[in-house]
């Protein structure tokens, strides 16, 4: 389903891959200053070796787990079964370098990256380190995975968060925006990168397409549209305006990442709900968090 949406925000799956990437979204193919993403598939044994730029990168393993060699140190990554099974541990990658990761069991990694100034060091992200927090109530419940953000991992400007919504529930929501500085916003572009699993029995058949919908609205001012149904593999580019909902087809949990880079002299996550359903939020006092939350939690401090 579409419904005017700019060509240039929705990004299906497979269709920016690039050099071996299966995604490649640059500050300039999204064109914009800052936020870009990549994702690649290791077949077992392989490695892959590239420099980072202008652009500070984790390496962040959605399914397997990896090695990264920077300046001839190895920093070794357990990373996780898939994105609906656990938190994952990740490694930062300054500007100006070089990185080489090999899986010998394969596996399909990301990088969240942001176009960045200063190069700072070369170091491990440790999966007991990263804040899960369960936001709303009721069919807004959902868990976000705060690895890279302000307050769990420094960075020069990239922000960086999972989200996992159960099957049914809207997340992003209520619209919210970070698309102008002031005291309650922060600048920020921002990719939404998708996963889903289907709750079937084995052998039933499942949707094959699209098994969510991703909304994003402007104003007056700054008009832009999108209206997609979302599967998994698709990007969503949030250049401004509010955004939100996100929401998951019943029997189809939705993972998605959120990458986020701007401007902004200080490092900061503000956001501004739009005001005629920030009100939902005052609802959710008398709810109960969804049951089916925590998908799982922060693991036990780890021997890295």
């Amino acid at each position: 389903m579409t419904s005017g949406t700019d060509p240039n925000l929705f990004l299906p799956a497979g269709s920016t891959a690039a050099d071996g990437f299966d995604l490649v979204v640059t500050p300039e193919s999204a064109g914009w200053g800052f936020s870009g993403l990549r994702t690649l598939t290791l077949a077992p044994g392989a490695s892959r070796t590239f420099p980072t730029g202008e652009d500070e990168l984790l390496v962040l393993p959605l399914s397997g787990a990896c090695s990264v060699t920077v300046a001839g140190e190895t920093l070794d990554l357990a990373g996780r079964t898939g994105v609906f099974d656990g938190v994952t541990d990740f490694a930062y990658v300054g500007r100006d370098s070089e990185l080489t990761i090999s899986s010998a069991a394969g596996g399909v990694f990301s990088f969240p990256g942001a176009r960045a100034s200063r190069r700072l060091p070369f170091r491990y992200g440790p999966a007991s380190g990263v804040p899960v927090e369960l936001r709303g109530a009721g069919s807004c419940s959902r868990q976000v995975n705060n690895f890279a953000t302000p307050a769990a991992f420094e960075t020069d400007k990239l922000i960086a968060c999972e989200v996992v919504t159960p099957g049914g529930n809207w997340s992003s929501y209520p619209p919210h925006r970070h698309d102008r500085t002031s005291d309650v916003e922060s600048e920020l572009e921002e990719i939404y990168y998708y996963e889903f699993r289907a709750l079937a029995p084995q052998g039933v058949p499942t949707v094959p397409g699209g098994v969510g919908l991703q909304q994003v609205y402007g104003d007056a001012e700054r008009p832009i549209r999108v209206l997609e149904e979302v599967g998994s593999g698709d990007v969503v580019l949030i250049p401004h305006g509010w955004h939100g909902p996100s929401v998951a087809s019943p029997a189809y949990d939705m993972y998605y990442l959120n990458v986020m880079a701007g401007p902004e002299a200080e490092r900061a996550w503000k956001i501004c709900d739009d005001p005629a359903h920030g009100w939902v939020r005052s609802t959710w006092e008398q709810q109960a968090v969804d049951p089916r939350l925590p998908f799982y939690s922060t693991p036990e401090p780890d021997e890295h």
